[in-house]
């Protein structure tokens, strides 16, 4: 029985998440969590085979979850089921651990695939984050400059792109505005930017924005 931790924060999601798994053999949702902080902490007091982690909580970053999920438990299998496309987190998911990375609107099926696939210990790559990784190897997305820019520095910029102020990234990231400054600065360095307006025009032209945060 693979033991899954479902971690989202609406409801309804999780219910049908719930019922698609539980009508397969083998699969059990063992616990649901609509924050980071309390996934973080069911993870710390109950066992789980793989965790279904949404990127957009309401109190940490998925990213950040990712993160200490694994520093904490680095042999658990973490599967990102998000709203956004591949382009914009697929592989900074697996490069910060995840062992698969699903978009919501991908076909049932293919979430029960993914979950077999990653519990016999394998990543699952899409077709689509397939074609980015290979894009990647051989240089064709070079001219994509935010691929240079650190988690932080990233979702400075998805943030910043979807109208938010300084205060309102530093609260959405937990971290104070200064260093929110700190972190915008360092992405308009990177990516060759002379102000916020040039770095939002790019951010929405890639389809970077943030709509749900």
């Amino acid at each position: 029985m693979i033991k899954i931790l479902v971690v989202d924060d609406h409801a309804l999601i999780r219910k049908g998440i719930t019922q698609l798994l539980e009508d397969n053999h083998g699969m059990q949702v063992a616990g649901e969590a609509e924050t980071g902080i309390q996934a973080i902490s069911m993870m710390r007091n109950n066992h789980f085979d793989l965790v279904l982690l949404d990127i957009a909580l309401p109190d940490k970053h998925g990213m950040d979850v990712l993160k200490q999920l694994k520093s904490e438990q680095p042999d658990i299998k973490i599967i990102v089921l998000s709203m956004y496309p591949e382009d914009q987190y697929g592989v900074r998911t697996l490069k910060a651990g995840a062992m698969g990375y699903i978009n919501k609107q991908s076909a049932p099926e293919k979430l029960v695939g993914a979950i077999r696939h990653v519990n016999s210990g394998k990543k699952y790559i899409s077709e689509a984050l397939a074609e980015q990784l290979l894009n990647n190897l051989i240089g064709e997305s070079q001219d994509l400059m935010h691929q240079s820019l650190s988690n932080r520095e990233y979702q400075t910029l998805c943030l910043m792109s979807s109208g938010k102020s300084l205060i309102e990234i530093s609260e959405a990231m937990l971290i104070s505005p200064k260093t929110v400054s700190v972190y915008r600065a360092r992405m308009l360095k990177k990516m060759g930017f002379r102000n916020n307006a040039e770095a939002v025009h790019y951010a929405i032209a890639h389809h970077l924005v943030d709509a749900k945060n």
